[in-house]
């Protein structure tokens, strides 16, 4: 077994996983159908395994096997982090990235873009009337994602994809803790209207308010 054996082979998996082919939540096949798949040898295959577990793409789970835990490793990562952090670092780390992205969108926003920003905030806002908190979830984070996608910068978006995983299941938690309550609710109407009005200083002073 050579180290750049095993690269090329975790290079391989990894592509499997970025394909599709291995599919998130999946299970991905057993040892012998991989060291049979890549005509490599078993402790080969047990690195590069090894490897992405640790990059936090794969989990191995005692007795059932190897899953698919992400398609983007820096999500992995910033998953175990966020895990261990307090909520107060997780609201900046939001704010840093939500605040900017705002700002962003309402210089850069497109028709396109503040279509699909209405169209996310009106699925949010029925969800939360109709008590559905697993949807409110989704299409809240969805509408944060159409707001990182309006500021038309790659690099936050894709920074923040990475984040978004972690940031859905810490909502979800809020949520489940306080419950959907009126005073648990969050308009985020003003703040689509602002990136709509063009108004970057209104839009990020609106992204601000409700992480503080």
């Amino acid at each position: 077994m050579t180290y750049r054996l095993v690269e090329r082979v975790i290079e391989e998996l990894r592509a499997k996983v970025t394909s599709g082919e291995w599919p998130v939540g999946g299970r991905i096949p057993t040892e012998p159908q991989l060291v049979e798949a890549l005509g490599v040898g078993r402790n080969t295959i047990r690195e590069a395994v090894k490897a992405l577990v640790h990059a936090g793409v794969l989990e191995s789970r005692q007795g059932s096997g190897t899953y698919v835990m992400s398609s983007d490793e820096l999500a992995g990562v910033v998953g175990r982090r966020m895990a261990d952090a307090e909520l107060a670092e997780v609201v900046e780390v939001r704010r840093a990235f939500e605040v900017e992205a705002a700002r962003l969108a309402a210089v850069r926003r497109t028709p396109a873009d503040v279509a699909e920003l209405e169209r996310a905030l009106d699925r949010r806002e029925a969800a939360w009337a109709a008590g559905r908190l697993h949807e409110f979830v989704e299409a809240d984070v969805a509408l944060h994602t159409a707001i990182l996608g309006a500021a038309h910068n790659g690099m936050l978006a894709g920074l923040y994809a990475s984040f978004r995983n972690a940031m859905r299941a810490t909502v979800a938690q809020s949520f489940e803790d306080e419950g959907m309550t009126a005073e648990s609710y969050v308009d985020h109407g003003r703040l689509v209207a602002a990136i709509r009005a063009g108004d970057p200083e209104l839009a990020a002073k609106e992204a601000g308010a409700y992480l503080e």
